[in-house]
């Protein structure tokens, strides 16, 4: 009779087993706990040691890094999860040390800590160049619209505000009158206070939804009216420039700085100088939305806010409108590694090609040897940034038609830059470079959102989401790097 390998789950071990023999040894959980010893968390650590030293100890931050590392590199995103794979999962295990961190415990830990772990973006960039899998000779600069943690639903334009103001203070009106009526009633029949109404409750429940309505316009108006501030003070920039100008006659020269200073009058009528402004932030470079005003700063009454998540905007991804913000990535076409990545609620992505560049450059401490973008990023003024930054630039113009021949358009569309750009993609030189775009960035987007289930943003709110998206394209690089080294490891081998 054939005999079976020994199966004893229950066992006991007489010794206790290394967790380094749990797994191969090219796991990619090895390799997160090897590159977490490597990087400097020293945000982290000062943020923890500032906090009183009473009360219990707290679990060590290279853990709960190596645990939010590991969970999204591998399409693991909610705390809840992680939580339960610390008991499950092998691979969580080993990283948690056999410890089983609270879901509670795992969130406070993200949130508390989002900036300085969006900061281990460069940390692990800098790995990947040191392995060679950054050249910078071609870089694409591309966008998605990354749903929001929002239901487009949950929008109300500024008109319908003020009708349904309108509605529900006439029906709350309308209600108390009932309410009088009826409690007048049943006072007379059954004494003061005797009888119950549901009136009340229905009453509420509009005066909460009035509350809300009159809550979120303000705050619509606020935002309209510091757009428009800020409108106003970039005419009023360009004025001065205008003034200053020793072409501009003198006698416009008087007129440019008249209208400038009318324009920071009115900027400053707009400002709410009980608001203080946010504080400086490196991400002040990127567009961000600007509710559609009037002259006087009141808001269109098309302009929309969003209940849930006001600092989301509705957006045109794959035909379809959606509540979602604009994530950008610069993705080296070398290994496919992610070398910027930004998110803003700007839907038009003309305006963040720049601030990409640059942080290009800042990231890597060089400049690319082309930058391709599709027909959203063109625009004479950033052909000529790119330029002036050193990067030879292939950006799309638009469509051509089935024959070849450029879509019929406007004929100031066809501007000079335009013509020579078109010129540029037609030639067998740029039509071999710009070619090598969507190999380079489109399958990166593909391997975020289908490989690794990343399809909306976790948070609400433009700083937290910004950060989010961060850390998920520090773990596209960690999984380039992974892999990078594990193909060495096997042609060494």
């Amino acid at each position: 009779m054939k005999t079976y390998r020994p199966y004893a789950p229950t066992q006991t071990y007489l010794l206790p087993p290394s967790p380094l023999d749990w797994l191969p040894g090219d796991h990619l959980a090895y390799f997160v706990l090897d590159l977490v010893a490597e990087l400097d968390l020293g945000a982290i650590e000062d943020a923890l040691q500032a906090k009183d030293g009473r009360g219990e100890r707290p679990y060590s931050p290279r853990m709960m890094t190596a645990l939010l590392l590991y969970g999204y590199a591998v399409g693991i995103f909610s705390s809840r999860r992680i939580e339960r794979a610390t008991h499950e999962d092998v691979g969580f295990r080993i990283l948690a040390g056999n410890e089983h961190p609270h879901f509670t415990t795992v969130n406070d830990f993200r949130a508390r800590h989002r900036g300085a772990l969006a900061g281990l973006f460069v940390q692990v960039l800098k790995e990947c160049q040191s392995a060679g899998l950054v050249k910078l000779g071609h870089v694409a600069i591309d966008g998605t619209k990354m749903k929001a943690n929002a239901s487009k639903h949950k929008a109300m334009s500024y008109e319908r505000m003020n009708k349904d103001e309108a509605r529900l203070r006439a029906e709350v009106e309308a209600l108390l009158a009932q309410a009088e009526a009826t409690d007048a009633a049943e006072d007379e029949e059954y004494g003061v206070g005797q009888a119950p109404t549901d009136v009340p409750a229905e009453l509420r429940r509009r005066e909460d939804r009035l509350a809300k309505i009159r809550e979120v316009r303000a705050a619509l108006k606020a935002e309209a009216a510091k757009a428009r501030a800020n409108e106003l003070r970039e005419q009023a920039e360009d004025l001065r420039r205008k003034a200053a100008d020793p072409a501009t006659a003198p006698k416009d020269q008087r007129c440019f700085t008249t209208l400038a200073a009318k324009r920071d009058a009115s900027a400053r009528k707009l400002d709410d100088d009980d608001e203080d402004d946010p504080p400086a932030s490196s991400d002040d470079d990127l567009p961000v939305h600007r509710p559609p005003t009037d002259r006087s700063g009141t808001p269109k009454p098309k302009a929309q806010r969003n209940f849930t998540d006001p600092e989301s905007g509705i957006m045109l991804r794959d035909g379809a409108f959606v509540q979602a913000y604009n994530a950008q990535i610069a993705v080296d076409e070398h290994a496919q590694v992610i070398v910027a990545a930004a998110l803003s609620n700007h839907a038009a992505d003309t305006g963040y090609f720049e601030p990409m560049l640059h942080r290009v450059v800042d990231n890597c401490g060089a400049v690319p040897e082309r930058t391709t973008a599709d027909a959203g990023y063109f625009s004479a003024e950033n052909i000529r940034t790119a330029e002036r930054m050193g990067t030879e630039p292939f950006v799309s113009v638009g469509k051509h038609r089935n024959d070849g021949t450029p879509e019929d358009l406007p004929p100031n569309y066809h501007t000079p830059a335009r013509r020579a750009m078109r010129a540029l993609l037609d030639s067998p030189r740029g039509h071999a470079a710009y070619a090598r775009r969507k190999v380079a960035v489109e399958p990166v987007f593909g391997q975020i959102r289908a490989c690794r289930g990343f399809r909306q943003m976790s948070f609400r709110g433009l700083l937290k989401n910004r950060c989010e998206w961060l850390f998920v394209c520090l773990t596209h690089n960690l999984l380039k790097l992974f892999r990078a080294s594990a193909g060495l490891l096997a042609a060494t081998a």
